[in-house]
């Protein structure tokens, strides 16, 4: 009777299904199969040292995608005698595989893989999953810095009950990711629970040890910005420009614009047919009051201008270029300033000048009670670059 012999099953089918692996990689998480070839042929080299005490660069791995081989191999130094295994081979060993081998030489002797030991699989499975989690959160940091400045929608997973700070889940594209927002970027007021999907400003998207770090805002300027882009295609095709904004979130906004165009009413645009566009963003940040006005390269009409909803006598600009004194009806006075300063406060902030408001009854100094609340619009902030 004829002897049974088995087959081995052949490492080709190994190969062929590890590429495939890779391929499958590749389509469902959108790692490119060159990087994760990399990936892995640094696993099982560092599995072979884990696993061969001595051993460094003396480890080659070769990978055939063409006919599914994935092959290691040990670079030795042939020697008379062997003082380091790792790396170097006897004569007469390396001639017992090589006749014609020669002092001096190197021979690459073929490591197989289901030799490793079982602290060395485990290695390089850990390289390769770390390998698959780098190039995950690569992707993500890659697709979210470059929606730095743009809004997001997010959904609110999480708020923590002692600080108020929320955890979002945030999208774009096919790419999720967590952000926080603290506290100090949440509208005051502003009711957020869990479940809610908010639009936030991407203020900037870090590197960490963690995965991208992604800040986010409600308070940005910004956010406004992007809004009105949304909301008025004047502005989003360049025919209206903000050209600055100052903003209180959750109470007032301050907007300038201008248009090239004459036969373009930047305002008109912006407030649309009864006031339909400015609505749906005033909806948006919960009833955060908008005043629209026309930029102006003439200081004293823009910073006029700014005061709105006041009516303004005169503006004369001050000798140091960024003060002016401001004169306005006794009546509108109060207007002027606003509620604590509000007004005069965000018009200072729009157009950069340190306001002096004057009533016109004593245009040469402050009435004793009003001075207080004008002191608090006399020093404004850098006025908010708006990035394109």
């Amino acid at each position: 009777m004829p002897r049974k012999t088995t087959k081995k099953p052949s490492n080709e089918s190994d190969g062929k299904e590890f590429f495939a692996a890779i391929r499958q990689i590749e389509q469902e998480k959108g790692i490119p199969a060159g990087y994760m070839m990399e990936k892995i042929t640094q696993a099982l080299a560092s599995a072979y040292k884990r696993d061969h005490e001595g051993a460094g660069d003396n480890i080659e791995v070769k990978a055939n995608p063409d006919t599914g081989e994935v092959k290691m191999y040990v670079l030795k130094d042939i020697v008379e005698e062997v003082d380091d295994p790792a790396t170097e081979i006897a004569l007469s060993d390396a001639q017992r595989a090589i006749p014609h081998a020669q002092l001096g030489d190197v021979v690459r002797i073929e490591v197989k893989p289901k030799n490793f030991g079982r602290i060395a699989a485990q290695t390089a499975r850990q390289v390769i999953i770390q390998g698959i989690r780098e190039a995950e959160r690569g992707m993500v940091y890659d697709e979210f810095s470059s929606k730095e400045h743009e809004i997001l929608t997010g959904v609110v997973t999480r708020i923590d009950p002692r600080s108020g700070a929320a955890s979002l889940r945030i999208s774009s594209s096919s790419e999720y990711t967590e952000a926080f927002l603290a506290p100090g970027e949440q509208v005051k007021g502003e009711a957020i629970r869990e479940g809610d999907r908010l639009r936030v400003y991407v203020v900037e998207v870090r590197r960490s040890t963690r995965g991208p770090q992604v800040l986010i805002s409600r308070t940005h300027p910004g956010l406004v910005k992007r809004l009105f882009e949304l909301e008025i295609p004047e502005i989003f095709d360049g025919t209206v420009e903000v050209k600055s904004i100052a903003r209180e979130a959750g109470s007032r906004t301050k907007l300038a614009v201008w248009s090239a165009d004459p036969n373009v009413d930047p305002i008109g645009a912006c407030v649309g047919p009864r006031g339909q566009r400015v609505n749906t963003i005033v909806e948006e940040l919960k009833g955060e009051k908008m005043d629209i006005i026309k930029y102006s390269e003439d200081p004293a009409e823009y910073i006029a201008a700014a005061l709105s909803p006041a009516d303004v006598i005169s503006v004369d600009p001050l000798p140091d270029g960024k003060s002016c004194r401001v004169v306005v009806p006794d009546d509108q006075l109060s207007l002027a300033i606003g509620k604590e300063g509000q007004n005069a406060r965000l018009a200072a902030k729009l157009t950069g000048y340190k306001i002096d408001i004057k009533p016109e009854s004593d245009p040469g100094e402050l009435p004793a009670a009003e001075e207080a609340e004008v002191e608090i619009a006399e020093e404004p902030e850098e006025p908010i670059d708006i990035e394109e």
